[in-house]
């Protein structure tokens, strides 16, 4: 087995310290470690953290390898000095089966860039009418833990309340896209000031709301656990900041571009900028990144959402909603989190490690950097700042919001088991 030496690496942004891969794991961290028979990594004072685990990724396939493949999307996970992501179910045909998500999970066995984790559908098709095989996909190969319907809300709360109630007999989550569909229907953007100036159909925050505010009450009723994604509202933040001072079992996450970008961007139509849920307001956005440095948002989780050239180059009416993210998360969290002092590097690895890797209980990932645990490791270039080139995604599609920005940060090295995925800056 080969060894490799990191030397002079800043765990978690403290001191620089050795550390030591043996094969799949951590031989020893310290100072002066020797370097016989290893391949040495001279890190210079770079950052030191457990592999990134990202509780939201779409990987489109089966599908729309036309947008991403597993492939393709694991690869630009390990650009982002990600170990483990975890995909979501709408695929084509929709992951809401022992056989769809045991595909999915063979494809991620295969590519070898990162773990992949399914994530399967709560109801058959999305339709939200009758629960999926949920199961049949935990007993899987695959072993799903976490269920979502993200792309639609799972808007019934009988059909809820039973999710909840299933997958409480295996400790599984229920991750939900909260979005009252009657509350945003046509909705195009926020509703604010400057949909109202555009012209726009306007996407109310209390759309986001009312659905966490029932769920989190699903959830106390029921003991369960659920889980909110792309929390994006100020409103929502003091949600789920109540129902954690009851108790109740929640977790919620943020994605980068909420805490970076705000609805001003969409006076320019240019449909980069559309997502679900939408573009918020500065207010918003301030909220968002003080909830997730006082631990009311637990992850930072990218909903990394490839699309085509054609779906995302039209009018804004007609564009896909989404945008890549993998390759740039670290760097827009270093932006907004730790470049303004709301976190350290041991936060980041908190919110984009450890806490994602327990809340879907991915084994082996989340672990401290420490002797004998897995050598799932990601190295970070903080002092790096330069400009997003989309040219040179390792993602198959390029419908990123940060195209020409500059950005603080860069993953120069990747590991998974202790096999190198990225090497000064280049996968392998």
């Amino acid at each position: 087995m080969s060894k490799t030496l990191i030397r002079g690496a800043k765990v978690l942004g403290g001191e620089p310290q050795d550390v030591l891969i043996d094969g799949a794991t951590i031989a020893e961290v310290g100072t002066g470690l020797s370097a016989e028979g290893a391949e040495v990594i001279e890190a210079g004072g770079k950052v030191l953290l457990p592999g990134l685990v990202d509780l939201h990724t779409h990987l489109r396939e089966p599908g729309r390898e036309d947008s991403e493949t597993v492939l393709t999307g694991t690869r630009a996970a390990a650009s982002g000095g990600y170990t483990n992501v975890f995909a979501m179910a709408n695929t084509f045909p929709v992951a809401d089966t022992a056989g769809v998500v045991e595909q999915v999970w063979r494809l991620g066995q295969e590519s070898g860039y990162c773990d992949v984790q399914p994530i399967g559908a709560v109801t058959v098709g999305l339709e939200g009418a009758k629960l999926a095989e949920l199961g049949a996909m935990h007993e899987s190969a695959a072993g799903v833990t976490v269920f979502s319907d993200d792309g639609k809300c799972v808007h019934d709360a009988v059909i809820m309340r039973r999710a909840l109630e299933y997958v409480k007999a295996f400790d599984g989550v229920v991750a939900q896209h909260a979005q009252e569909p009657r509350l945003t229907e046509g909705a195009q953007m926020n509703e604010g000031v400057v949909s109202a100036e555009l012209g726009l159909g306007g996407w109310p925050a209390v759309a986001e709301e009312s659905i966490i505010a029932r769920d989190v009450l699903l959830a106390e009723h029921v003991g369960s656990r659920v889980h909110i994604c792309h929390l994006s509202t100020a409103g929502s933040v003091e949600i789920v900041r109540w129902a954690k001072s009851r108790g109740i079992d929640v977790t919620a996450e943020v994605t980068p571009h909420h805490l970076l970008l705000t609805d001003e961007l969409v006076r320019s139509y240019n449909p980069v900028y559309k997502v679900n849920p939408p573009l918020r307001t500065e207010r918003d956005v301030l909220a968002l990144r003080e909830a997730l440095a006082d631990g009311t948002i637990d992850i930072v989780a990218t909903d990394h959402a490839p699309h085509p050239h054609e779906d995302k180059d039209c009018e804004w009416a007609a564009a896909a909603m989404g945008m890549v993210g993998l390759e740039t998360a670290l760097s827009v969290v270093q932006e907004t989190m730790v470049d303004t002092g709301l976190l350290d590097w041991a936060g980041v690895a908190d919110r984009m490690s450890v806490k994602p890797a327990q809340i879907g209980q991915a084994t082996g990932h989340g672990r401290p950097v420490s002797a004998g645990e897995p050598a799932n490791l990601t190295l970070v270039d903080t002092e790096y700042r330069g400009q997003v080139d989309p040219a040179g995604f390792a993602s198959r599609s390029r419908n990123t919001p940060y195209e020409g920005r500059e950005l603080p940060g860069r993953v120069t090295h990747t590991w998974l088991r202790g096999k190198a995925t990225l090497v000064d800056g280049k996968l392998t």
